[in-house]
């Protein structure tokens, strides 16, 4: 046994050459295909220009500059139409915004909200690219995702700032439509790094500057009234005294509902019933148990005084379902009641789980929108917005079912996030175009910005949602706040305009110092 080694030893010495090229050759193939297959196995994260899948997700995160879709179908006829549109542009005549929304969310309330923000961006683009009298820089618009929660989000905004000192060219920011810690974090970030953002839909007070006169998110503007504004309106129209309501909370709560449940406990105070606190799961879209919960609480209701006839809810849409459906089945049914919110309450127009028979039993239940298309139809006010403004929207969206302008899909400006994100995606433009100094074609980044706190008087943004006129927080000045009602037959109703000033804005629109 010990001679083996040798023996094997003097038998390779016999081989002829070409037997150990052979051999060689033969190793060299092996480290190939082995090298090929780690090649083949290896998970190609990349999806599109500028997106990719992190390593511990399937998601595809970033800033799209081509016409990917993200997987859904359903934004694919508008992101088309943009890319076609980008195409369009020829290069140095143009600046980029990007629109910031969770293009991989997987709920439909969601997805819903997405695609129509994502029109509404779209169709303001057009506009400004088209029918602003030639006026320039032209508008190029991208996507970014930061994931269906947002959890991407400091990559997606790595990304925003490399594009403001490429030949991108990228000068603001709008979207942003919901208020979670994660877009706090990703304004927050973006502002520090001078980068102007415009928010659609975000309506919580911690999500905006000029509270306690402090600006923690210098560059940032809005459209939506914040929820301290919307109370108020709520309450200008509602003329609800304490003793008649109560207030039922989620706990612990996000931005949007921690800052909406403040608001409604300051217009309660004195109530003699307080605040009822439920605890949904961390993911809001999920059913969780809190049905158990509101069956309770609907068994308190019918405890209370006769008198009691109003509920202030501050919570997401989808416990605001459960409540409705809770409440709807409740003991007390000679009684009436009228459930008032935020404008969570939009998602509900079209939810199917909704059990719209509690709304021919003495529910009603009316929620403060961000924008509705029937607001500026009817005897509207004389200030605060028109309805020429409106009827620009509608001619716009008449001619957006086929090209050059779409097509973009079906489109419903019922729930107010097209018109809201339509009226952003103007203040940005107009806030871009402002800074642009005379003889040049491009703005310095941090001069846009700067704009917002002349967004007022004879400068203020017509939009369809109504006048927007900033004040020097880039906070929306009295903006028009539509009162909405659910139908039992599905959908919504416009009911009226409220305002948090209790008015409407004077014809100048300047807020006060």
């Amino acid at each position: 046994m010990r001679a083996w080694p040798h023996e094997l030893l003097q038998r390779i010495r016999t081989i002829p050459i070409y037997r150990y090229t052979a051999l060689v050759v033969a190793a060299v193939l092996v480290f190939g295909l082995v090298q090929l297959t780690r090649t083949l196995l290896h998970d190609d994260r990349s999806c599109a220009a500028g997106v990719a899948r992190p390593e511990d997700s399937g998601e595809c995160v970033g800033v799209s500059t081509s016409s990917f879709d993200f997987g859904q179908r359903q934004f694919a006829d508008t992101i088309r139409s943009v890319a076609r549109e980008n195409r369009s542009l020829k290069a140095g005549t143009y600046v980029t915004v990007a629109l910031f929304e969770p293009f991989t969310a997987t709920d439909a309330d969601t997805m819903n909200d997405v695609r129509h923000e994502l029109q509404g961006a779209y169709l303001a683009q057009y506009q400004a690219n088209h029918d602003d009298n030639g006026e320039t820089p032209y508008i190029r618009l991208v996507l970014a995702n930061p994931g269906a929660t947002g959890a991407y989000w400091e990559r997606t905004v790595d990304r925003i700032v490399t594009m403001t000192t490429s030949s991108d060219r990228l000068r603001a920011v709008t979207g942003i439509g919901t208020s979670t810690d994660n877009n706090k974090k990703a304004v927050a970030k973006l502002t520090r790094l001078g980068v102007p953002v415009i928010g659609t839909s975000i309506t919580a007070d911690d999500l905006a500057n000029g509270q306690q006169g402090k600006d923690p998110y210098p560059g940032l503007a809005r459209v939506s009234p914040t929820n301290t504004d919307e109370a108020r309106a709520l309450a200008a129209y509602a003329k609800v005294t304490a003793d008649r309501a109560l207030l039922v909370y989620d706990k612990p709560g996000d931005p949007y509902t921690k800052t909406l449940q403040q608001a409604f406990a300051t217009l309660l105070k004195g109530s003699p019933y307080g605040s009822w606190p439920f605890t949904p799961p961390a993911d809001r879209s999920q059913e969780g148990s809190t049905p158990n919960t509101f069956r309770q609480i609907t068994d308190l209701i019918c405890d209370t005084d006769a008198k009691l006839n109003t509920v202030f809810f501050a919570g997401r849409h989808t416990q605001l379902r459960q409540f409705i459906n809770a409440l709807g089945r409740r003991g007390c049914q000679s009684r009436t009641f009228t459930v008032l919110t935020g404008d969570e309450g939009s998602y509900l127009t079209g939810d199917k789980k909704l059990d719209r028979t509690a709304l021919q039993h003495g529910v009603a239940v009316r929620y403060t929108a961000l924008a509705h298309p029937a607001a500026w139809t009817n005897k509207p006010p004389a200030t605060g917005g028109s309805p020429q403004d409106t009827q620009d929207l509608d001619k716009l969206l008449a001619t957006a079912k086929t090209s050059p302008v779409g097509p973009i899909g079906p489109v419903s400006l019922d729930d107010g996030q097209a018109i809201i994100a339509y009226d952003a995606m103007r203040l940005a433009v107009h806030g871009i175009r402002e800074a642009t100094p005379d003889q040049q074609k491009i703005p310095p980044l941090a001069d846009v910005g700067l704009q917002w706190p002349q967004v007022k008087g004879s400068l203020r943004v017509n939009g369809a949602s109504g006048w927007i006129c900033l004040d020097v927080h880039g906070n929306p000045y009295d903006k028009a706040v539509p009162i909405v009602e659910l139908t039992p037959q599905g959908g919504s109703r416009f009911v009226k305009i409220a305002w948090p000033e209790d008015r409407p804005p004077a014809k100048d629109c300047l807020p006060p110092a």
